[in-house]
């Protein structure tokens, strides 16, 4: 398995998009972390949105990076979970224009073809964790725990 957590990157400021007042720019932090998960693979959404929602997070699934990007969870996403490889859109293309609408919310990719070519290009687009399917639980919420104190922490200065 593929696990690599990017901590040499500067950290991530918080769920910001350009443009759109989230609840952080605003001062109120969500009750919970909002995270998005967007995956084809339904059995992925089904059991990811399973495990974080018993473990009190608030969580919206896409089956594709399109629906995502079209939704109202964009602007107050505290952290997306995305498959490398979809169909029209790939992980790494969601990444890169959710960058240029100015979101800066922390990414973690899974995926079951890993490839260091791919988790190169992901840890050095931004990515905050990259993880092969299937992964262990606990690296899973490892990953996602690291992603979002660091959006706390720069959130706070």
């Amino acid at each position: 398995m593929i696990l690599q957590s990017r901590r040499e990157s500067p950290p991530f400021r918080g769920p910001v998009c350009l443009g759109t007042p989230s609840r952080l720019q605003e001062g109120r932090l969500p009750a919970s972390a909002v995270i998005s998960i967007v995956d084809d693979d339904a059995s992925v959404r089904v059991a990811t949105n399973n495990l974080l929602r018993s473990r009190g997070y608030t969580v919206h699934t896409f089956a594709s990076a399109e629906e995502f990007l079209v939704s109202p969870y964009l602007d107050v996403t505290s952290c997306v979970i995305a498959d490398v490889q979809m169909a029209a859109m790939s992980g790494l293309d969601l990444l890169t224009e959710i960058r240029a609408k100015g979101c800066d919310s922390p990414f973690i990719f899974i995926t079951a073809y890993p490839d260091e070519a791919i988790r190169a290009r992901a840890m050095k687009a931004g990515a905050a964790c990259f993880l092969a399917k299937p992964f262990a639980v606990h690296k899973l919420i490892e990953c996602l725990e690291a992603a979002l104190e660091a959006g706390r922490n720069e959130a706070g200065t």
